[in-house]
Formats: C-alpha cells, structure tokens, sequence
C-alpha cells in the first residue's frame, strides 16, 4: 500500500470528529479521484469515460460533504463513513485483493447484494422478487458466513443488502443490525421501502453507524401510493425526518418506469428529495421485467431512456448530486458489472441461491450446499454460468473499450442484449430462482419483445457513443 494512502487512512481517525481535518481528507480524496482518472488515464479508457467516472465520483464526495454540513450525522454514523466507507472499502482490503489476483488471474468482485430475507410488509406492483409474507431466510449462521467469507478471501468491506424488507429479517433472535455490529468492519447499504424506521429504528440505525439506508420512493405521494399502497408516501416522510433527527445518512431508490420516467430527474424531484428531504444520494433501476406480474408494458421507452440519459447526467454535472443509474451510468462503471466481474458483484438470495445479477434471477450454485461441501464463494464465481457472463463482458468490451463492438450506453446483457444472456442461461442450464424466471424464458413474446428493446437501444446510442466517447469531440 502507498505511503500517501497511509497518511489518508491515518488522517482518517482525526477526520471523525475534526471537521477542518474531515475537509482536508475529502478534498485529497478529490484531488486524488481527479489525478488517477483524468491526469494518469489508466488502462487506456477513453477520456470522457473517465471523465464520468470523476464526475460521480466527486459528487459522492460531495454528497458526504453535504450531509456533514448539514449535521445529519451522527457520532456512529460519521465513523462508518469516514473510518469504514472510506478508510476500508476505499484503500482497504489492499493486500487481499492482490493475493486474490496471483491465485486466480482475475480482480475480485467488489461487493456482494444479498437478500437475507422474502417476506416484506407490502405487495409492490411488478416486485422483481416477489415478496410477500412468506417466511423465507437464510439463517443468520449462513448470513454472517457468507460475510465473513467475501471478507476472507478478497478482502471485502462492503455489502448491499436488498429483500424483501430488510428491516423484517429475523433468525434466533438475530437481525439486520446485528449482522452490522458483528461486521463493524464493513458497510452496508440497505434497500429499504421506510415504513417500519420508526423514531426506535432509527436511533438504533444511527448507533450502530455501518447502515446508510436507501429508501423506496416512485415519485411524490400518487406515484408512490399507486405502486406501493396507500399511505406508504407520508409513512415515507416520517422515516426520512427520523433519519434526518438522528443522524443517519440516507438516500433514496427509484424504480423507473414508464410512468414516472418524467418526473424523477426533473430538479422538482431531486430538489424535494435531496435538499428538503435531506436525502444525500440516488439509486435508480429501471423496471426490469422479472418477478411479480413481469410486464414488458412497463419498461422505460427507448427514446426516453436516452432522453434521460441526459437529465441524470446534467444533474450529476450542475447539482453535484450522487445519482447512479445502472443502464444509464454505465460509462461510469465499465459496462456490466455482473458475474463477480473484477470491481463489480454477485447476488445471493434467501434460498442461498447465487445469481449473477439481483435482476438475472437464474443460478447455478447454492451458498448453503457448497459450505456443506466444504467450498467458499471462490467456487461459486467459478462457475461456467458467471464466467461466460464474464466472457461476454469481455468480448463486448470491458477490457477493450476502445473497439467497435462495445458501447456502454447499452451495457446491460440481459436487458440490452438479451439473445445473448438467453444463450448463455440455456446452455449452462441455469435454474431460475422463482417460477416467474422460467415463464419469462419459455415465452417467446418476451424474447422477442426484450431483443426488439435491446437493438433500438443500440440504434439509438451508438452515434453517441462513437462521437462523444471513442473521439472525444463532443460534450453531452
């Protein structure tokens, strides 16, 4: 490790409670974000690619800024972003990676999204995981295993945890929060719908200080209500003013459809949330036909996926906000980062299943059944399903960016590119996790419909692409 990264990791300690040293740490963080990515250019990205990557990169910085200077943060909680958030996930984990990398000739995943739980308080319309009241978990013994693995083997400090609803993980006395304490090494960031983060919830978020909570919003109070139930947007409110009260840093998780592709980038929506609300970032994820009621009627149109492409890029670039897209920021992010691509992650659901994406719901391996067999998470990244989706990055473009079959405006392979994801599924005979994954794969409607969407897409982006990335001419 840098002797530079030592000093920051050292600075650290002093920045928790420091505030002239917590800004001298940010802004080095900044100025070192700006050198690495623009000034040193490394492995031959295109220059506007690295460009995006700085842009949200300091907008997270900024976003981190914020939240302190508004004293949203609680003593816990600034710990956990500085010393944890930063220190670890950021610099730490240094060596193990590197050991990672002589063993199996390839980066590491950078994190892991698990799903500990199905059962949920309320029956969202098109849930990608069709939670409902049904009691399934993983075991907390299996939880904690699973943490402690990726911890091990790749030196992994950061886990996003997804449902179900969280917040109704329970397993011999055991929860969420528990697993937080256990873990105060790592961060977690938890998607979470808000209703049940009471004045308790909260206070008890805020103590132990790992947790940054995203919660569920579709817009104001009839886009939220008409998805979520009745009365879920003011149960919303008063989660965020119990977070905002007792310091816990928050952002918020935008499903995008086609009903509120225009209103969730207008500076309206982000003004609300971000600035009244005290939101400090945003997740969006475009409706993704899996799950509940999977309907291809939802899906955000081509041409306003583009338009929006744009908007959340502006506001990234004007307002200095955090807001990550997982279609549209996918310059940011190399592409695809599924299949436990170097930097990028894997999913685990509630049955232990090991799926290459939260929203490719099919597996090949079970996190239960290879500890039984005495095996890690190192296997199951092995296998022929992840590595053929890594292939598939690869040969598209994620270590060759610069050639004509790539265009990361389109980097989703089941979404965009969803001949090739139905290849690979059936011919490593991929299980789907929940009977909706096989309707979607024996429907040819759906095939067809998804390949139609994928290829405007490309028609769609491609110019852009090549004029504004691989030339670097031009400015969005």
């Amino acid at each position: 490790m840098s002797r530079g990264v030592n000093a920051l990791l050292k600075l650290g300690e002093v920045a928790i409670t420091n505030r002239y040293a917590r800004k001298f740490l940010l802004n080095s963080i900044e100025k070192r974000i700006y050198e690495d990515l623009i000034e040193k250019n490394p492995d031959d990205r295109p220059l506007k690619v690295q460009e995006d990557k700085c842009l949200l990169g300091k907008a997270l910085l900024h976003s981190i800024k914020v939240a302190f200077d508004r004293g949203y943060v609680s003593n816990q909680a600034a710990r956990g972003i500085i010393q944890v958030f930063l220190g670890n996930v950021f610099f730490g984990g240094f060596y193990k990676r590197r050991k990672f990398i002589e063993k199996h000739g390839f980066k590491p995943p950078m994190f892991i999204t698990i799903s500990p739980t199905r059962s949920c308080n309320l029956r969202c319309k098109g849930c990608y995981a069709s939670a409902d009241a049904t009691p399934k978990k993983l075991s907390y013994d299996i939880f904690d295993g699973i943490i402690r693995d990726a911890k091990e083997s790749w030196g992994a400090n950061f886990f996003v945890i997804s449902g179900g609803e969280p917040l109704m993980y329970r397993d011999k006395g055991k929860t969420m929060l528990d697993i937080a304490r256990t873990h105060n090494d790592c961060f977690f960031l938890m998607y979470t719908n808000g209703t049940l983060i009471d004045e308790k919830m909260a206070k008890s978020l805020a103590s132990v200080g790992n947790i940054t909570p995203a919660v569920s919003v579709e817009g104001f109070k009839e886009e939220t209500d008409a998805r979520r139930g009745e009365g879920v947007y003011d149960k919303i409110l008063v989660a965020m003013k119990n977070l905002r009260n007792f310091g816990v840093p928050f952002g918020i998780s935008v499903t995008v459809t086609k009903d509120n592709l225009d209103l969730v980038a207008t500076d309206k929506f982000i003004d609300f949330y971000l600035n009244e609300q005290g939101a400090i970032y945003g997740w969006y994820f475009h409706y993704m036909p899996i799950g509940r009621e999977y309907t291809l009627e939802l899906l955000p149109p081509p041409e306003d996926r583009v338009r929006l492409l744009r908007e959340e890029w502006r506001l990234v670039r004007e307002k200095g906000v955090f807001l990550v897209d997982f279609w549209n920021s996918g310059t940011a992010s190399d592409g695809c980062i599924s299949a436990a691509r170097g930097g990028g992650y894997f999913y685990i659901d509630w049955d232990g299943n090991i799926c290459p994406c939260v929203f490719v719901p099919y597996y090949i391996d079970n996190v239960i059944e290879l500890y039984k067999n005495g095996k890690s998470l190192d296997d199951a990244i092995q296998s022929e399903l992840f590595k053929r989706i890594r292939r598939w990055q690869t040969d598209y473009g994620y270590e060759r960016p610069c050639n004509e079959v790539g265009n990361w405006l389109r980097p989703c392979p089941i979404r965009d590119h969803y001949d090739s994801m139905y290849k690979i599924l059936t011919e490593t005979n991929a299980k789907a996790n929940d009977p909706t994954g096989n309707e979607a794969l024996n429907d040819e409607g759906y095939r067809k419909g998804l390949s139609r969407y994928g290829k405007t897409i490309g028609k769609l982006t491609r110019e852009t692409w090549e004029r504004e990335y691989l030339s670097g001419n031009a400015k969005r």
